[in-house]
């Protein structure tokens, strides 16, 4: 049987409290995880492109979150807690974890686990961030999403529309460089600065050039990266005399509107 692919995190090693013990209350002491992950599908054809893998990321952003989540007693529910946090990505199909104590012996003290897709349960959580379509006059202070407008764009046309997505990332890397931001391309990035409630802009080619189904102005990619991002609201930047360009009456997030100075 053909082994599948997978990816690892080995001897990453991070201080917290732990321990059901008394004498292991109110310090630190140094754990040491390894992760390796069973993929779904193999990792070859995926083009060099950072989305269409489970980036490394995901794993030690696992242990954070379940760090984060309490204090635990045992390293076995800690082991449980960030398998969890992995197989909720759609590309894990199976997970190692260990989890070790490196303070409490004269060697490492811990628990190897593995687990399914499928077999653990997690919650999803769907961090809140705004889309913004237009050019704001200053950088957000909350984790928001932008996507400008590109004056001069191509006419819709469906062989223009790489043209007119790679006018857009010209419009984005002009825009961050104005506002003091960085540049998103792929979800994995879109993603960590969410996160990081740090808002970014967005240069759609590399994620929507794939999509047909997310359009090429505007107002269709906005209302598409929304929906995939389960955005809270999408605020468009208008002049004070226009109309929204688009009506949004068949989506369930709030529609703002900023009037530029």
């Amino acid at each position: 049987m053909t082994q599948p692919d997978r990816i690892h995190l080995k001897d990453y090693i991070l201080a917290t409290e732990i321990g059901a013990f008394q004498s292991e209350r109110g310090r630190d002491q140094r754990l040491r995880f390894n992760l390796t992950v069973d993929l779904r599908d193999p990792v070859s054809g995926v083009d060099d492109h950072v989305d269409r893998i489970l980036s490394y990321d995901v794993l030690t952003e696992a242990i954070a979150t379940a760090l984060a989540d309490q204090r635990y007693n045992l390293v076995e529910t800690l082991a449980e807690k960030i398998a969890a946090e992995v197989l909720a990505h759609p590309r894990a199909a199976r997970i190692e974890v260990t989890v070790e104590k490196l303070d409490r012996g004269p060697g490492a003290l811990g628990v190897t686990i593995s687990r399914d897709a499928g077999r653990v349960d997690v919650e999803q959580d769907v961090l809140p961030v705004r889309l913004i379509l237009g050019n704001p006059g200053a950088a957000p202070d909350a984790a928001a999403v932008i996507l400008p407008h590109a004056p001069g764009l191509p006419l819709p046309d469906a062989a223009l529309r790489r043209v007119v997505l790679l006018a857009l990332d010209q419009a984005a890397w002009t825009l961050s460089a104005a506002l003091g931001l960085e540049v998103a391309e792929t979800r994995t990035e879109l993603d960590a600065a969410i996160r990081a409630g740090q808002p970014v802009v967005w240069a759609p080619t590399r994620l929507a050039s794939d999509a047909p189904e997310a359009g090429q102005t505007p107002e269709a990619l906005a209302f598409w990266l929304a929906r995939r991002l389960k955005a809270t609201g999408l605020d468009i930047v208008l002049p004070a005399d226009a109309t929204l360009p688009v009506t949004p009456e068949d989506l369930t997030l709030p529609i703002g509107r900023i009037t530029p100075a």
